[in-house]
């Protein structure tokens, strides 16, 4: 018991002393679990055993396809900071196979591969970046010599869960637009016996992806998903309830051109064609790349796309205006006490009948506006 102490805190001490020299205090590094362990939707109870879980000396072996894509999701994680991709690669996964990230190639890097899906049948992480074109038995995509149809098949059925990130692998992104022309589809209509997890957007933060297999690793199970296959807590809320223009939209104030007067103050983007209302996403919440509010479209003064949302991203036109699914109450109610008004005295009753009558018939005038507005989205109204 007393060596495997002295190891115990050897280890400590090594991680520590590791820490250090990356220049990362131990209190940053706290720091760190516990934001993440917000992110997860966890308790604060469970930011010792996420802190435990990163510090651990066994790692979970990754294998990493890359499909139909631009490889934008990669990009993204390499430019991550928290932690640092060589951190996330070395420390957290055992990164075994990666078309972009491997230093071998040709036959040696396909035996990496091949020799890591036999060794750890049933217990790697799968990661696809890109879509699966069908058409034509899936010969629009192929790497040495094999469809990715084929290479999915393979190792998605022998891994113990699959994460699909990026819109592209999610559910087709860009190239299942109409026409569609190679039948490009998401994962999860291909795997039907394997978990799939969807980490949809173009691309998708590596934050999320750090967080979902932090919170497998922590807990040996997958979190909650939405009924689009999502983790609920990066996408259980619309991108409008937290987007730093919101007060904007409750206001009435908005953007009508770029460069207008509205756009110049930050003004709600929209009637410029934001998304943000009917898309699914922690975007304004996390933000990309910790460089403040300007590491997401929206903070630079350009709507969102609803890149991550299905039947929205890459679907409806630039500039069409999105489908509000939410609703915002009245900043103030009606006193229940009586007022005198011209000498009589009117019940709290009555005067919440009117007000109330008042403020659905100003609504009912908005909604009208906004149907007609969206109808001619050129209206400067």
């Amino acid at each position: 018991m007393g060596k495997l102490m002295e190891s115990n805190e050897a280890l400590e001490m090594s991680y520590s002393e590791e820490l250090t020299a990356q220049g990362v205090s131990r209190r940053n590094f706290l720091k760190f679990c516990t934001a993440i362990t917000a992110a997860m939707g966890l308790p604060a109870s469970m930011v010792a055993k996420v802190a435990d879980t990163i510090t651990s000396p066994s790692r979970t072996p990754v294998i990493w396809l890359h499909f139909q894509e631009c490889t934008g999701c990669t990009e993204s994680l390499l430019r991550a900071t928290h932690p640092t991709v060589e951190e996330l690669v070395l420390d957290m996964i055992s990164l075994d196979y990666s078309e972009t990230l491997c230093a071998a190639a040709g036959h040696q890097v396909e035996k990496s591969l091949m020799d890591s899906a036999k060794l750890n049948e049933g217990k790697y992480i799968l990661v696809v970046e890109g879509s699966i074109p069908l058409k034509d038995d899936g010969i629009y995509c192929k790497i040495a010599g094999r469809t990715a149809l084929d290479i999915l098949n393979d190792y998605g059925s022998r891994a113990a869960a699959i994460v699909a990130i990026g819109s592209c692998a999610s559910w087709g992104g860009v190239q299942s637009t109409s026409p569609n022309p190679t039948e490009a589809t998401g994962v999860h209509r291909i795997i039907k016996d394997k978990p799939v997890i969807n980490l949809p957007g173009c691309p998708a933060s590596p934050y999320n992806l750090l967080s979902t297999i932090l919170y497998y690793l922590t807990l040996g199970k997958l979190p909650q998903l939405d009924s689009k296959g999502r983790p609920k807590f990066a996408y259980g809320r619309l991108i409008h309830e937290h987007c730093e223009r919101r007060p904007h939209f409750d206001a009435g104030r908005f953007a009508l051109q770029f460069g207008d007067d509205g756009h110049r103050e930050g003004y709600c983007l929209y009637k410029l064609g934001c998304k943000g209302p009917e898309t699914y996403n922690n975007c304004s919440s996390i933000l990309f790349g910790d460089v403040g509010s300007g590491a997401w479209p929206v903070g630079t003064g350009h709507p969102c796309v609803g890149c991550s949302e299905e039947g929205v991203g890459f679907t409806k036109f630039i500039h069409e205006q999105a489908d509000v699914f939410t609703d915002t109450p009245p900043a103030a109610f009606a006193g229940i006490h009586g007022e005198k008004a011209g000498g009589l005295t009117v019940g709290g009753a009555a005067v919440a009948g009117a007000v109330g009558g008042v403020i659905l018939g100003a609504s009912a005038m908005a909604a009208k506006k906004m149907k007609s507005e969206k109808a001619a989205p050129d209206s400067d109204a």
